[in-house]
């Protein structure tokens, strides 16, 4: 896309390449979940309809982020810096709704596959993607937006 500064080589950073990107560590959470589908209490069709729920509305999430990053015609890749600060629309309201919704499709297909230890598996990749991803994109922004981050980091929540 326009405007975007890569912050590390080709590799990403410490030359882990397209392994240390957000959707693979999504990936390998919701595996972990699938195994653990049948395990513990059943869920039923109550299970169904609140995750499935739950996995829309972070769909609708991730729909609403890459339109305002569109919007402003930067990058929505991890580990690029870009052009512009964007806090209009759902960045608004979440600093992080990306990977917000990351969490949640991992909660919800959970709940819908029948595997509520899965959901043990949330507080793991919130951790992963806080310390890989969400820390240092915001001292990346820090650096390069200066006053204009922190204010928006003032108004806004990291998650919520």
């Amino acid at each position: 896309m326009a405007g975007q500064q890569k912050e590390h080589g080709p590799q990403g950073p410490r030359g882990l390449g397209w392994i240390d990107l957000p959707p693979v560590w999504l990936a390998a959470a919701l595996v972990g979940s699938w195994h653990l589908r049948g395990i513990g209490p059943d869920l039923g069709a109550f299970g169904l309809a609140a995750g499935g729920l739950v996995a829309v509305a972070a769909l609708v999430l991730v729909a609403l982020a890459v339109r305002e990053f569109a919007r402003h015609r930067t990058t929505v890749v991890p580990h690029h810096v870009p052009a512009e600060l964007v806090t209009t629309g759902i960045y608004a309201r979440s600093r992080n709704p990306i990977y917000l919704a990351d969490l949640m499709i991992l909660g919800g297909l959970s709940l819908a596959w029948n595997a509520p230890l899965g959901l043990a598996l949330v507080p793991i990749l919130w951790w992963i993607l806080d310390r890989r991803f969400v820390r240092p994109e915001e001292a990346r922004m820090s650096g390069k937006f200066l006053a204009g981050f922190d204010a928006y980091t003032q108004r806004t929540g990291r998650w919520l």
